[in-house]
C-alpha cells in the first residue's frame, strides 16, 4: 500500500488485495466512488496510467448526476463503442456543433420540439424522413426523398368534415357535415360563381378546393374546411377558352389533379384527355401534369392514396370501364390499373389510404349515358393493380352522387333518379370502406343537389407517417 498518496483528497481503502478510494468495500482493482479528473500535466509517478477519461468507462456507464458537455470538455469520449445511460439531466452548451451519429430510440417524457420554419427556409437536399415544422401551413411536413409533404392527423378541431358543392339546382351553395356522426347538413358558404354539372374537388387536409363546371366554366376556387364561409378565387384551368365539366380530381397533402373531362367551347362539345395539377397551398393557374390516353376518360370520377391518383369510368367518349392510375409526386401519363365490374359514368368515390370506393352513376351499356342507373358499390386495393371487386349496395341506386370521407368512413350524397332526371336528391348513406356491405342512410342534405362533388380533410389521399 503506498505511503504518500498525492492527488487524493481522502484515504485508500485496502481489502483483499482492491483498492477503494471514496468507498470501504471496494469491488474492483481500484474502485473509485465520485469524480475522477486526470490529464496530461501530471507527469510520472503516482498512478501514472490515469491520463484519459476514457480509461475508466466501463463498457456500460450509468450517470445519475448532471452532466454537463461544452466546447472545451477534454478527452476521448468518442472511442465508446458501449452504452451511456443518463438518467439525470444532459446540458449540450449554447454553440456546442452535435453532428453525426444517431439514436435508435429516444423517450421524452414532457415534449420535444422539432425543427421549425417557414416554406422557403425548407432543405434542399434534406435526408429523407427529416421532419420540421412548416410555420405558413401550420403543419408537420417530412420529407420523402422526392418531395416535402405533411404528416396526415384525423384527430384535433374540425377533423372528419365533409363538404359538398356545386351541382344542381343549388349551383351556388356549399354545405358540410361531420362525417363520423349521423344527422342532416349544414350551410356552409356560397362559391364564387354559379355551377352547374360535375367539378372536379379535392383538399390537403387544410384547404378544399374545386374547379370547373357548366357552361363554360373553367374557375378554380378555395374554401378553407375548419371554417364556414365563401369560397375565394385560386386561378383557372389550364383550358382558358373552354369550361370544364365531368371531371375527377384526386389530391394529397400537397398537390390536386383534375382529369377525365369535357372541354365546352361555343361550339362544340370536345372530350379531353387533358390532366391539370395545382399546387394547393399557393394561388395561381393550373399547370399541365399528363393525359389520360389512351381513353379520354370524360365524366370519370377520381380517388387517391398517399402516392397515387386513380379515374375510373367514363362515358365521353365512351363508354368505358378503365380504371388509370397516376404517381401524384412527378408528372406523366397516366397507365392501366384494372375494369370496374361495370360501365360507370358520373359515380362517386372515396377512400382510405388503401383502398378506393366507386359507387353508383350511370350505366350506359353501350347505349345514351341515362339508360340506367347503378346501385352497385365496388372497391379496389390502391396498393396494387387489379379489377373492381363488389363491395354492396346503396341504399338508393342514383346517377351523379358525390362522395366524401374520413380514413374509416365513406358517404355518398345528393343525385337523382332515371323516373326523374330533372329532381335533385337530398339522399345521404355512408358505408365503413374497411369492410364489406350495402350502405346505411346517414342524413339528409338541406340543399337536394345533383351532379354535385364532395371532399373532406381527411380523405384517403393526405397521407403522413
Amino acid at each position: 500500500m503506498p505511503s504518500i498518496r498525492i492527488g487524493f483528497s481522502t484515504d485508500f481503502n485496502l481489502l483483499n488485495e482492491l483498492v477503494g478510494i471514496g468507498t470501504t468495500i471496494p469491488t474492483a482493482r481500484l474502485d473509485v466512488v465520485g469524480a475522477i479528473r486526470a490529464d496530461n500535466s501530471a507527469g510520472s509517478g503516482g498512478v501514472s496510467t490515469i491520463t484519459r477519461y476514457d480509461g475508466f468507462l466501463h463498457t456500460k456507464q450509468g450517470i445519475g448526476n448532471t452532466v454537463s458537455i461544452a466546447q472545451t470538455t477534454k478527452g476521448n469520449l468518442n472511442s465508446l463503442s458501449g452504452e451511456i445511460v443518463i438518467s439525470g439531466e444532459l446540458t449540450i452548451s449554447e454553440g456546442t456543433s452535435v453532428t453525426g451519429g444517431r439514436l435508435d430510440s429516444l423517450t421524452v417524457t414532457n415534449s420535444f420540439t422539432p425543427p421549425s420554419g417557414d416554406t422557403t427556409t425548407r432543405e434542399e437536399t434534406p435526408e429523407r424522413g427529416s421532419t420540421r415544422y412548416n410555420e405558413d401551413l401550420g403543419q408537420l411536413e417530412f420529407y420523402t426523398g422526392y418531395e416535402w409533404r405533411t404528416v396526415g392527423s384525423y384527430d384535433g378541431s374540425g377533423r372528419g368534415r365533409g363538404v359538398f358543392g356545386g351541382g344542381t339546382p343549388s349551383t351556388s351553395n356549399y354545405q358540410y357535415i361531420n362525417i363520423s356522426t349521423l344527422g342532416n347538413s349544414y350551410y356552409f358558404g356560397t362559391s364564387t360563381h354559379t355551377r352547374f354539372a360535375r367539378l372536379g374537388a379535392g383538399s390537403d387536409g387544410t384547404r378544399g378546393v374545386m374547379a370547373g363546371g357548366f357552361p363554360a366554366i373553367n374557375i378554380i376556387e378555395y374554401i378553407t374546411i375548419a371554417s364556414e364561409g365563401n369560397a375565394i378565387d385560386f386561378g383557372d384551368l389550364s383550358s382558358p377558352s373552354y369550361g370544364r365539366d365531368s371531371g375527377g380530381c384526386a389530391s394529397s397533402s400537397t398537390r390536386a389533379l383534375f382529369a377525365g373531362v369535357i372541354d365546352r367551347s361555343p361550339s362544340a362539345t370536345i372530350g379531353s384527355n387533358i390532366i391539370d395539377y395545382i399546387e394547393i397551398q399557393t394561388l395561381g393557374n393550373a399547370l399541365d401534369f399528363g393525359d389520360l390516353a389512351p381513353d379520354n376518360g370524360a365524366q370519370s370520377d377520381g380517388c387517391s392514396s398517399s402516392t397515387r391518383g386513380f379515374f375510373a369510368g367514363g362515358g365521353f367518349p365512351g363508354p368505358h370501364k378503365t380504371i388509370k392510375v397516376v404517381t401524384m409526386s412527378s408528372k406523366g401519363d397516366a397507365i392501366k390499373f384494372g375494369d370496374l365490374t361495370t360501365f360507370r359514368t358520373y359515380a362517386g368515390s372515396v377512400s382510405s389510404s388503401t383502398r378506393g370506393i366507386f359507387s353508383g352513376g350511370g350505366n350506359p351499356s353501350g347505349g345514351p349515358a341515362y339508360v340506367s342507373f347503378n346501385n352497385s358499390i365496388e372497391y379496389i386495393t390502391l396498393s396494387s393493380e387489379g379489377n373492381g371487386i363488389n363491395f354492396g349496395d346503396l341504399t338508393q341506386g342514383r346517377h351523379s352522387p358525390a362522395g366524401t370521407c374520413t380514413q374509416t368512413r365513406g358517404v355518398f350524397g345528393g343525385g337523382y333518379l332515371f323516373a326523374a332526371p330533372t329532381t335533385a336528391l337530398n339522399t345521404m348513406d355512408y358505408i365503413t370502406i374497411s369492410s364489406f356491405g350495402n350502405a346505411i342512410d346517414f342524413g339528409d342534405l338541406s340543399i337536394a343537389s345533383r351532379f354535385g362533388s364532395g371532399t373532406s380533410d381527411s380523405h384517403g389521399g393526405l397521407g403522413g407517417f
